[in-house]
């Protein structure tokens, strides 16, 4: 793809065998080949996607600045040793750049003007000031924007690169050009400093992106969700907070038939800010969703953030991962398999086993109370207790079973109807396994001594 002031020339290989060169005009295009796709430039599309990229590098430096000509300016002096030094950084905005679905030239250079022109003509990284000045010399003059409206009067002096145009009189320059030349190449050299608006973020996070095309199903959406997920990424790292609630609109066709849009809530256990994981849960999310109509565009929102906090590493780390390493398991179990399907314990305030032993999904957050240490409970309670049968007047489940605890007694339920009257104790099995029985309280009707299992110890 070749920018022009006033249009946007897409080239691809059939186009180059037709003979379309960059720089024609559309009836040449159309005389050569005839079934040629030409799209007009749209400006205000162009600064937006340059935005885009703005805000997905936000997560490698806050210093970043949009530039003319499709420019953007980071300052990553102070997030090298951060991010494994210059090589690894510039892999990872290429790769962020990449996830936005532009292609970028990239330039590094100890300024940011040296850089920006460097990047013009294809060189990658300068590291040394002197460096720097060997090559911008050997620059033609051209890629300084102040500079072209004077072309043809260096061309006339035998003027080529930039070193013709430093070698001649700063003073017949000042007077025949004016400050901006000359100010444009010390910022360049290292000569004077650079000052620049550095981007502004808003208080909150909301984007949105339209489709290239109908969507109608769910996966698909997931390649321009990953484009707001790095902005989202890039906005937390620099207002240093993390996300712990985001909100994905899918919007539907327009129209006499338009329905609501589909709205997906992701709620994280544990606070992130980190790309890879949000885009898992997404795409899990989505996995699960059924479209009732084409999809157009999405936005996504950051619902609820908070002040970003490092995991801090131990000495010493425990097996089996990390509490975080926990909570990011949990948020991909709830993405794929649903929130009414990953369960937590939630114990109640009430005596009767049944009715205190509760599950709630894991992201509830409603407290939970437990029972006293000192009394034994069974890892795995029965739904429905199950009668035992009586052999020589002790309980039998495939074995005869010995009490081996005291008895505790339950006696509640009188206030709801649902009234309960049992002794409890820990039973043993001739093959050492552990079962929770109880034995019903005789009653004024009945004599008889009836035993009920209701639990297996682990």
């Amino acid at each position: 793809m070749v920018l022009e002031r006033d249009k946007v020339i897409v080239l691809d290989q059939a186009a180059r065998d037709a003979g379309v060169m960059v720089g024609m005009k559309r009836g040449g295009v159309t005389t050569l080949t005839a079934d040629a796709l030409m799209y007009d430039r749209s400006p205000a599309r162009e600064l937006d996607v340059q935005r885009e990229v703005a805000f997905a590098l936000l997560r490698f430096s806050p210093q970043v600045a949009v530039r003319e000509e499709e420019t953007i300016v980071v300052d990553v002096t102070a997030s090298l040793r951060l991010f494994g030094g210059i090589v690894h950084v510039c892999r990872q905005i290429r790769e962020t750049v990449k996830a936005i679905g532009v292609t970028a030239r990239m330039s590094v250079a100890p300024t940011g003007q040296g850089a920006w022109l460097l990047a013009k003509r294809g060189r990658r990284r300068v590291l040394k000031m002197t460096s720097l000045e060997r090559f911008l010399g050997e620059l033609p003059f051209m890629v300084v924007p102040e500079v072209r409206s004077f072309g043809d009067w260096f061309n006339g002096l035998g003027c080529r690169v930039l070193n013709d145009i430093r070698r001649l009189p700063r003073a017949g320059l000042k007077k025949r050009c004016g400050v901006d030349l000359l100010d444009s190449l010390d910022r360049a050299y290292g000569l004077s400093p650079e000052l620049y608006e550095w981007l502004e973020l808003p208080p909150s996070f909301s984007a949105r992106t339209e489709l290239p095309d109908r969507v109608e199903h769910a996966e698909a959406i997931l390649f321009s969700a990953r484009r707001l997920i790095v902005q989202l990424c890039g906005w937390l790292s620099a207002q240093q907070l993390a996300l712990t609630q985001a909100t994905i609109t899918l919007e539907h066709e327009r129209g006499r038939q338009a329905i609501e849009p589909t709205v997906i809530e992701i709620a994280l256990a544990e606070p992130t800010w980190h790309e890879e994981h949000l885009v898992r849960l997404l795409k899990e999310r989505l996995g699960r969703v059924e479209l009732e109509a084409a999809v157009i565009a999405l936005r996504l929102t950051a619902s609820k953030v908070q002040p970003a906090e490092p995991p801090s590493d131990s000495l010493f780390p425990d097996p089996g991962g990390s509490a975080q390493d926990h909570n990011l398991l949990l948020e991909l179990l709830v993405a794929r398999l649903g929130a009414e399907n990953v369960l937590r314990p939630a114990p109640t305030s009430d005596h009767r086993p049944e009715q205190a032993n509760q599950w709630v999904p894991v992201q509830d957050t409603a407290k939970a109370c437990t029972a006293p240490a000192e009394l034994p409970r069974p890892t795995w309670m029965l739904d429905a207790p199950v009668r035992l049968m009586i052999k020589n007047h002790r309980p039998f489940y495939g074995s005869p079973l010995k009490l081996v605890s005291t008895g505790e007694r339950i006696e509640a339920g009188w206030h709801d109807g649902a009234l309960v009257t049992r002794d409890y104790y820990v039973a043993e099995a001739t093959d050492k396994s552990c079962y929770w029985i109880y034995r019903e309280r005789p009653s004024v009707t009945t004599e008889e001594v009836r035993w009920f299992l209701h639990g297996l110890f682990g």
